[in-house]
């Protein structure tokens, strides 16, 4: 039997994708890059390595981290074991055929010397976000790229656009396909949220990010400059980072809007975004850089119009602007975004026409028992020739 090693931090995403495995036929192991405390308990079939991290255990641990931070990092040091000492055992003890990593920064660098120790092991490296478009740019973050794509034998991506990255940044072994960073979607536990009637939307709900990456405080502005159109919409800011709540409360913008604010430190489930997204006219997500924000996935499978921000053309291979969604071309330009709204909220013919095409078209590509059934042939293309 076939023996795979999955290298990733605990997220939803890569739960989701390993979940799509549980009757594939391989002996699947999982070990937790961050040596983080707990195992996935309602996942019995998975072999888990975590919990590794510290060599003991200190009262008030955390606490330190957070009163006294400098402390904290000469303690975490004295008391940590080495990520690739500790991912070479458990390698040498499960004697994988192969190894998939999830996310570069995250699951790969940590590792590479062990890696390249190992060449006869097939090495599988899945982009997420950020991975290639936005770390490239950087040069430390760029060696460690090609490093990595220079030992990798296979690959998946969330985008066609990294297929074309990985090419130039080094990487000559066999992709493998595009697919949601999280496998597909049940899409018939969530039909019953999905309000068709367009007229009865009266939400805008806004991906709340900031921070590096995220534009989501643009949005806020664009949205305040035509406030006066807006106000038979509440507006939905799930996600929401400390900048982005910050900025409400300095504007006072409770006060111009209905707004539900959802807090990033207290995030709500997947199914209750979906929820959210089910009653919403129109979504917006804006950012410098994503992969395929599976946001733009689930808003599209929950009918609400979306307009997303297209660093290097990602979002257009979802979105055809004018037919089933807008993009965002300049993610700091706030005249665009608002006019980009205003064109959405007052063109029903627009909305209508964006709904049916995503709901007939886009959204039947992202039935989790079609992504699960590709996925696994993808897997057994490799394992034929271990």
């Amino acid at each position: 039997m076939v023996r795979i090693l999955f290298v990733s931090i605990k997220s939803v995403h890569f739960k989701r994708w390993i979940s799509q495995l549980e009757d594939c036929g391989f002996e699947l192991y999982f070990f937790d890059i961050n040596g983080s405390d707990g195992s996935y308990l309602d996942l019995p079939w998975l072999h888990q390595r975590d919990s590794w991290k510290l060599k003991l255990k200190l009262p008030g641990y955390y606490r330190l981290k957070k009163l006294f931070p400098w402390a904290f990092e000469v303690v975490n040091k004295l008391i940590s074991r080495r990520t690739d000492e500790v991912f070479e055992g458990y390698l040498n003890e499960v004697k994988p055929d192969v190894v998939h990593s999830f996310a570069l920064q995250l699951s790969c660098t940590p590792i590479i010397s062990i890696m390249q120790k190992y060449p006869n092991i097939y090495w599988i490296y899945s982009s997420w976000g950020s991975d290639l478009y936005y770390h490239q740019s950087f040069p430390k973050l760029k060696t460690n790229i090609q490093r990595v794509l220079g030992r990798v034998n296979y690959a998946f991506s969330d985008c066609n656009r990294d297929v074309a990255l990985m090419k130039n940044l080094g990487f000559e072994g066999s992709h493998l396909g595009v697919f949601p960073g999280g496998g597909g979607y049940k899409l018939d536990m969530v039909e019953t949220l999905i309000e068709t009637n367009l007229n009865d939307r009266n939400c805008i709900i806004v991906k709340g990010y900031e921070g590096e990456i995220g534009r989501c405080i643009n949005v806020l502005k664009a949205l305040e400059l035509i406030s006066h159109e807006l106000k038979n919409y509440r507006i939905i800011i799930f996600s929401a980072d400390e900048e982005v709540i910050n900025v409400i409360e300095q504007k006072q913008l409770k006060w111009v809007f209905d707004i539900l604010l959802i807090k990033s430190s207290k995030p709500i489930s997947q199914i209750e975004v979906m929820r959210l997204m089910g009653k919403s006219l129109l979504y917006i997500g804006n950012s410098i850089s994503d992969g395929m924000p599976n946001t733009l996935l689930e808003a599209v499978i929950m009918g609400a119009f979306p307009i997303q921000s297209n660093p290097g053309g990602v979002s257009e291979e979802i979105i055809t602007p004018g037919q089933n969604g807008l993009v965002i071309n300049d993610p700091e330009n706030i005249e665009e975004i608002k006019v980009l709204i205003q064109k959405v909220i007052t063109d029903k013919a627009l909305q209508q026409q964006a709904f049916e095409f995503n709901q007939t078209t886009i959204k039947p590509q992202l039935d989790y028992e079609l992504v699960k059934t590709r996925v696994f042939n993808a897997y057994k293309s490799i394992s034929i020739s271990t």
